[in-house]
């Protein structure tokens, strides 16, 4: 989405989020939220501040986030380490590096 609408922020992760439409902290308490990535550092803290339980990911070899940061906070972390999305990833770093090194704030 952050190219879709030109946002700096939209990763999945917060996108996911703006999807929930505005419900408060409580609403996500519990809640496990899935993506492809090891999350940044950005939606790392919006899992922390809307109170997700479990963050589930698919994988963490092209990209490792801020999982130490959830597990010191309290939060579940699975690491999936999914050949799919591995692959997935590497081939849109390897086609689009330029969008990539924008997600990760190259």
């Amino acid at each position: 989405m952050r190219v879709q609408k030109g946002s700096a922020t939209l990763h999945a992760e917060m996108s996911a989020l703006e999807n929930s439409g505005r419900l408060p902290a409580s609403a996500y308490e519990g809640a496990t939220m899935y993506t492809t990535l090891s999350p940044c550092d950005m939606c790392t803290g919006a899992c922390i501040l809307y109170k997700v339980k479990r963050v589930v990911i698919g994988e963490n070899k092209n990209f490792l986030g801020g999982e130490e940061y959830l597990l010191n906070r309290g939060k579940e972390v699975v690491v999936l380490d999914n050949e799919e999305c591995k692959q997935i990833m590497e081939k849109f770093i390897e086609e689009k590096p330029e969008l990539w090194n924008e997600d990760i704030a190259v």
